[in-house]
């Protein structure tokens, strides 16, 4: 679960976040390590080498959910992504896709991954990346590359939106012989 649980999405709370994520600081180095709440130790945060990841919206918990609540659940979120990616399309540019199945393969095969994918994997962030960048910063931040997604870690976890910033491009990987 994250820090998100129980809030409903809104689109202009999520910009906000991925402005706060874009002027932050980011790791230039170090180990990848995730973040909790003191409290009730709800994912905040992980960071690692160039980039950091924020949850931004939690669905429900799907425990005992069938179609076609399932697929509305699905659905929902769906459209909570497209329309942020709407807006930070507007703001910046059309988006790429990032495929997020090469890093998930290469994990199932034991194959090393770059720390940004094995921490979204890590997250049970599956769904493939709208990546933009280098977009605009403020004066003194180097270049940054931003990203947002919607994942679930299975059948019965709550789908999670979440956004990441690196300061190192955020490109596909290369299929390997699959």
């Amino acid at each position: 679960m994250s820090a998100r649980s129980g809030e409903p999405f809104d689109t202009a709370r999520a910009v906000r976040d991925i402005e706060d994520l874009l002027a932050g600081p980011v790791p230039a180095t170090g180990p990848t390590a995730g973040e909790g709440d003191p409290d009730t130790g709800e994912w905040t945060a992980t960071g690692g080498a160039g980039f950091r990841i924020v949850p931004l919206w939690e669905g429900d918990p799907l425990t005992g959910v069938y179609a076609p609540e399932w697929n509305d659940a699905e659905e929902a979120s769906e459209a909570h992504l497209a329309a942020l990616v709407m807006e930070l399309d507007a703001r910046w540019g059309a988006h790429r896709s990032v495929p997020m199945h090469v890093p998930l393969f290469r994990k199932q095969d034991g194959a090393p991954l770059p720390p940004l994918f094995d921490a979204l994997l890590g997250e049970d962030l599956y769904g493939d990346l709208a990546v933009w960048g280098p977009v605009p910063v403020p004066a003194g931040v180097p270049d940054r590359w931003i990203g947002v997604s919607v994942g679930h870690s299975d059948g019965d976890a709550p789908l999670v939106m979440a956004a990441l910033v690196s300061d190192r491009p955020v490109t596909e990987l290369p299929d390997a012989a699959h």
